[in-house]
């Protein structure tokens, strides 16, 4: 009689919980909302390089060191702080002698002839409207690699806390609008997500060097539109009034 009955109560427990899975969710309302700033960059970021040749390691070095202290001291006549410049990368290589042509017999390994030193450099400039001059000057100085010229903000912060707060303002007001139209009413808010990025401008100064050196001194430069974009989603437990 026990095992019966022991039987029959391991037999429930199965159909107790299918029927406790089978219980409806409570029905929910997701929103999402956007928002956005759109800002003038107060900072930008121009990198240049510089690549000298020379026969020996020592020789090499030595030029690329004094091509760059010529450009440093224009972005110091700029006011251009010294921890405003980086230097992004060095590096020494061989330079190889052509190697011979297929008529011509071959002349054993390949013969280093010089060495090639390569300094990259970034500068921040933080007076934008002084980066066409950056870009003159550190290429009358001796630059010969223009490497490229991203726009930014010093503070990002602020502006993604703005765009947040208009993308939730945005989802709030979404959800009252469809709670009125569709006759239901919002019980409490169950879940909040957001994300926010900085959307930069793509810089359209990347030419050529003989493009930049023709260009003269007056090369435009135009910073355009730094747009911050957020996105916050609200989901809402809601009840049929």
């Amino acid at each position: 009689m026990l095992g019966l009955v022991f039987l029959i109560v391991v037999l429930a427990v199965p159909i107790a919980a299918a029927a406790h899975d089978e219980t409806p969710e409570k029905p929910a309302l997701t929103v999402t909302g956007y928002g956005h700033m759109s800002l003038t960059p107060d900072t930008a970021f121009v990198t240049l390089g510089m690549e000298t040749t020379g026969r020996t390691v020592a020789d090499a070095q030595r030029q690329n060191r004094a091509t760059m202290n010529k450009v440093v001291e224009r972005l110091k006549a700029l006011q251009i702080e010294n921890e405003r410049i980086q230097t992004s990368s060095f590096n020494v290589s061989p330079q190889y002698k052509p190697p011979p042509k297929r008529s011509e017999p071959s002349g054993g390994p390949p013969e280093i002839i010089g060495y090639v030193a390569s300094n990259t450099m970034t500068i921040e400039v933080r007076n934008v409207d002084k980066v066409g001059a950056v870009i003159e000057e550190t290429l009358a100085a001796g630059a010969n690699q223009f490497q490229g010229l991203h726009w930014a903000l010093r503070d990002e912060r602020q502006p993604k806390l703005d765009a947040l707060k208009q993308a939730a303002f945005n989802a709030r007001e979404k959800a009252t609008a469809l709670s009125e139209a569709l006759k239901v009413k919002l019980v409490r808010l169950l879940t909040v997500s957001e994300d926010s990025r900085v959307v930069r401008p793509v810089p359209r100064i990347a030419r050529s060097m003989m493009a930049l050196e023709a260009a003269g001194p007056e090369t435009p430069v135009f910073s355009g539109e730094i747009r911050v974009d957020a996105t916050v989603t609200l989901v809402y437990e809601m009840v049929q009034e």
